[in-house]
Order: C-alpha cells, then sequence, then structure tokens
C-alpha cells in the first residue's frame, strides 16, 4: 500500500509544474492527502492537504508561502491528487512528498498524523 508521487522536474522561476499523488487503489480510502518538500540542508515541510468529507465535497490548507501559487485538487476517476504549482520561486526547489491518513486530523499539516508516505519526486526552480 503506497503512494506514487510524480511531475517533478527543473522549471525556470515564474515557471509551472503539476505535481501528481497516485494510489494503486483508491485515493477516496484516506481521510486527507498532504504534499509535503525537503530541500537540500532544511526540515521537511508540509505545503498542502485536502481532507475529504464525503466523496464530493472536501478542504483544503495551504502553507502561507504558497497559498495563492498552489491548488490542491483531486480526480476520483483517476486515484489521483494534484498539486499545481505556478509562479514557482527558486526556494520552491525541494523534493516534494504525498502523504496520506486515515485518520482524523488534530493539526493544520503535521508530519506525523500522516502515516502512509510516497518515494518523492524532485522539484528544481532555477534559470
Amino acid at each position: 500500500v503506497q503512494l506514487q508521487a510524480s511531475g517533478g522536474g527543473l522549471v525556470q522561476p515564474g515557471g509551472s509544474l503539476r505535481l501528481s499523488c497516485a494510489h494503486s487503489i483508491s485515493v477516496s480510502g484516506y481521510s486527507s492527502i498532504a504534499w509535503f518538500r525537503q530541500a537540500p540542508g532544511k526540515e521537511r515541510e508540509g505545503v498542502s492537504r485536502i481532507t475529504f468529507k464525503d466523496r464530493r465535497t472536501y478542504s483544503t490548507y495551504y502553507q502561507p508561502s504558497v497559498k495563492g501559487r498552489f491548488t490542491i485538487s483531486k480526480d476520483n476517476a483517476k486515484n489521483t491528487v494534484y498539486l499545481q504549482m505556478n509562479n514557482l520561486l527558486p526556494e520552491d526547489t525541494a523534493i516534494y512528498y504525498c502523504a496520506g491518513t486515515i485518520g482524523i486530523l488534530d493539526y493544520d499539516l503535521a508530519e506525523f498524523e500522516f502515516e502512509i508516505w510516497g518515494q518523492g519526486t524532485q522539484v528544481t526552480v532555477s534559470s
């Protein structure tokens, strides 16, 4: 049981990328799916999460530094959660991980509350 992250790459500042987080069974089995990132020499930090209330409704949360630039969404038919990243900055460079939980979150975006993790995808923002 694993989440598969993909879509990373090299992009110039101001550019866009869309990351995908796919599950072999169904993302609907999770209560929340989140994106975290870890830049070189830094601790892993939360980026965004989507919490499913039912099959159609959900809530989202964004770290302040990405709010307005990143959008998290899901596609039930493809068992995939996306992170659309626009207006990328060099400080967005990191390995991005998706993670899932079947539990109820007590915090906005705490790493320890997510028990299933993907392998990470590299995002590099550079001219």
